[in-house]
């Protein structure tokens, strides 16, 4: 075997990291990890790296090392997010916080995949990258999770409904600021308020309907389940439940759609049936994407900061990658504060029980 080992020596030059990994069976970022100390790798691939390193004579240049780590560290950031406007802000995010550190961000699609496709992705991008950045809805997979985790990749999640104790995250309180949203059109007067969902599968869909639901239940406004249409975070969806709304022989006054994109689709129904916003109907969005500003009147929305927190996302993310093998592993719950951006989409409405009263 020693002499096979010292057959892959080059003639007059040191053993390469790539020599080490092919010796050892495992990926070139396998071995940097163990060589630079790294928690995160599986105690197997970890002893065979150190036996492939005592066996070859592998001596790493600390130098280049330290250099490596500094600043040739790998994230990926994965997205299937429909919606574009909000791609741009969290590529924003990740791209000034990736750059302010000096890493190197990989950005990866998976729209086309189905899901044992995205379990095979994850597996291979696992061999290349040294921690991942997971956005709505993939952060919402546990089984796209326990694939990098079992691979020893840290894995931050961004705009999570939930706290997880296994992954840190960086979020907003979708409920509150749901619940806020929904208080601002009661003070202006509207107590039948239309509600457009989110994607069912992303958790944060859930607490904003729920935030809807406690903010109608704190006024004394009863709740209506035929004023909630389903929606799925993208234009389409919100055209469709648009029509369903406006086309009730009691429309609501306002609608609350669960993000920009499907609000930016109710003022194009409102308009295309010949109604006033927001002289007829207000209309209001989540997310403050340039989506709010690209229609007309200008939409009011809450404010999620998705480039601030892309980029907080990449900090918490490096400090695990960087961490100390002594160091204790600490899961982060970064909540960011929300912001409620009163544009030129919300009016005030006559009390609903006298305007019942003159259309009846």
């Amino acid at each position: 075997m020693k002499k096979a080992n010292k057959a892959m020596r080059r003639k007059g030059g040191a053993i390469t990291i790539d020599e080490v990994a092919a010796h050892a069976g495992v990926s070139p970022m396998t071995v940097s990890r163990v060589i630079n100390g790294h928690a995160g790798v599986r105690q197997a691939n970890r002893e065979r790296v150190m036996r492939s390193v005592d066996e070859l004579g592998y001596r790493p240049n600390l130098a280049a090392s330290a250099l490596a780590t500094a600043q040739h560290t790998c994230i990926a950031l994965i997205y299937t997010n429909p919606s574009s406007s909000y791609l741009r802000e969290l590529l924003v995010g990740a791209l000034r916080g990736s750059t302010r550190a000096a890493a190197q961000l990989v950005i990866s699609t998976w729209d086309e995949l189905d899901t044992k496709g995205r379990r095979a992705a994850a597996r291979q991008l696992a061999n290349s990258v040294a921690g991942v950045i997971l956005p709505p809805p993939l952060c919402e997979s546990r089984t796209i999770v326990e694939e990098f985790s079992q691979a020893g990749v840290p894995v931050v999640s961004i705009a999570s409904g939930h706290f997880s104790d296994s992954i840190s995250c960086v979020r907003i309180d979708d409920h509150r600021a749901s619940h806020d949203m929904v208080s601002h059109l009661i003070a202006h007067g509207h107590t039948r308020i239309g509600y457009i969902k989110g994607d069912p599968n992303q958790t944060a869909s859930a607490h904003r309907w729920q935030g809807y639901r406690d903010a109608l239940a704190e006024a004394g406004i009863a709740y209506d389940d035929k004023l909630v249409q389903p929606g799925y975070f993208t234009y389409r969806s919100g055209l469709e439940a648009a029509e369903r709304l406006l086309a009730m022989r009691n429309p609501p006054t306002a609608v609350f759609a669960s993000n920009d994109d499907m609000a930016a689709a109710v003022v194009s129904v409102a308009h295309r049936r010949g109604l006033d916003v927001p002289g007829d109907l207000s209309v209001v969005g989540f997310d403050d994407t340039s989506a709010s500003t690209m229609v007309w009147p200008e939409l009011t929305t809450i404010h999620q900061p998705v480039a601030a927190m892309a980029d907080a996302a990449i900090d918490i993310l490096l400090r695990e990658i960087r961490r100390v093998p002594s160091a204790a592993r600490v899961i982060v719950n970064h909540v960011l504060p929300h912001q409620l951006v009163a544009r030129s989409s919300v009016g005030n409405t006559a009390d609903p029980k006298q305007k019942r009263k003159q259309t009846s």
